[in-house]
């Protein structure tokens, strides 16, 4: 089974499936190829790899208590009225409605068609048990067959939809995501520990030191116990309507759509939990995509709370290992091209204990013009911001060393608008 783990002679790493990749990519570089490090490399097949002891234990606790101290935010919040009020001023007609959920046209609404879209709304995941009992409040499926034909979903008044939503209680468990997260610092003047892993991260990736440094900060994550993320992606399809969040900041381009062009991953456990809080990956090694088949005979292999143990690949959590993927396929010219459909993934139900994890995300825009132009910004911005630093007085290596407001930095802008309120991010001196 090729999504078992296979090691490379000579490594410690695991990879999945061990299919051919670009010699740019880590592998390349474990095997002693010679990369042009102006480029942006991408394997022609999706590969997930372990790697133990990526981070000492001494590392992982560092992350944590530094984590701890900047305070954590709950990563979603419960939907509130404004979504409901959001929904009624949408303007779609009934039939275009009809067309966007039947992923078949068939003619008729089947649960799991319903399932791929109620998810997109207000946050809260939903099961056939769910929609079965939202038809049966709204009077929606007459024969309880539990599919929708055009001419029953034509007499349904949306808004009956909204209002059933509106009044059911939300807890956390019933939510996509439920954890508690938050940002930490890692570009120059950070804690020493910070600066180490981002190189290490560089060495790992084979990218241009310049992509790496100019993405996200370290995302810090921790699952209490019942906590769990339903599989999902880590980025988004880049259409010529949709626009990268760091780019579109130096673009200055209009797009109805965003995302956050995260064109590689790579996980880092931070403790070994008690029970649970694996991460998986539902279809990896998969022949072939379909959406529709993720949900057969009311099993959702996206559940992570129900179904984690019926995907085709689950890594448990252990101290220091890292978990490295890419978001994206190749373009066949070098470069970033589609989002790789089989990169889903997801954390699976924590049973006991806590889970403690942290993301590097390395963002690209598939776009290069795109891609040069913010490289071009941000090294004018370094220089100029170079050419003003003040030097800090300490009084003790416990107080902050440089105090950063991200809301006025290119990442933190995009951070803010899309992840609530922005806090000012202080980072300790080594």
């Amino acid at each position: 089974q090729n999504h078992l783990r296979r090691s490379f002679p000579g490594s410690p790493w695991q990879c999945w499936p061990p299919q051919a990749h670009s010699p740019c990519s880590w592998l390349g570089a474990l095997m002693g190829s010679n990369c042009n490090s102006s480029s942006v490399s991408v394997p022609a097949h999706t590969f997930a790899a372990e790697i133990p002891d990526f981070l000492t234990e001494e590392e992982c606790k560092l992350i944590v208590h530094l984590a701890k101290l900047k305070g954590l935010q709950k990563s979603q919040i419960l939907p509130t009225e404004d979504y409901e009020e959001a929904m009624e001023m949408i303007e779609i007609s009934q039939m275009d409605i009809f067309n966007l959920l039947d992923h078949n046209q068939d003619g008729q609404l089947q649960l799991k068609e319903v399932l791929t879209h109620t998810r997109l709304g207000n946050g809260r995941w939903m099961t056939p048990e769910n929609i079965r009992e939202m038809y049966t409040a709204v009077k929606a499926d007459p024969d309880g067959n539990g599919v929708l034909s055009l001419e029953e979903f034509k007499q349904l008044n949306i808004r009956d939809f909204h209002k059933y939503m509106g009044s059911q209680k939300v807890k956390m468990s019933d939510l996509v995501r439920n954890s508690q997260h938050t940002w930490l610092y890692q570009g120059e003047g950070a804690h020493q520990v910070m600066r180490a892993i981002r190189q290490r991260v560089m060495r790992l990736t084979r990218l241009p030191p310049e992509i790496v440094e100019h993405s996200e900060p370290l995302q810090v994550v921790r699952y209490d116990q019942g906590g769990h993320y339903h599989a999902h992606m880590d980025s988004g399809p880049v259409f010529p309507e949709t626009a990268c969040s760091h780019t579109k900041l130096v673009a200055n381009e209009s797009a109805p759509f965003e995302t956050s062009c995260r064109y590689v991953t790579v996980l880092f456990y931070l403790n070994n939990v008690t029970g649970g809080g694996e991460t998986v990956f539902p279809i990896a090694d998969n022949r072939t995509y379909e959406e529709m088949s993720l949900i057969q005979n009311d099993i959702d292999l996206r559940d992570t709370r129900k179904n984690c143990d019926k995907g085709n690949l689950r890594v448990k959590p252990q101290q220091g290992t890292a978990v490295f993927w890419y978001n994206y396929l190749s373009d066949g010219e070098g470069w970033v091209g589609e989002l790789d459909d089989f990169a889903l993934h997801g954390g699976c139900l924590v049973t006991q204990g806590t889970k403690w994890i942290a993301n590097n995300w390395i963002n690209v825009d598939p776009n290069r013009r795109r891609q040069q132009q913010f490289q071009q910004e941000m090294e004018r911005f370094a220089g100029s911001e170079a050419d003003m630093a003040q030097p800090w007085e300490l009084e003790s290596s416990r107080r902050p060393g440089r105090v950063r407001d991200w809301c006025d930095k290119w990442w933190a802008a995009a951070l803010c608008v899309h992840r609530g309120p922005c806090v000012t991010v202080l980072t300790l001196q080594s």
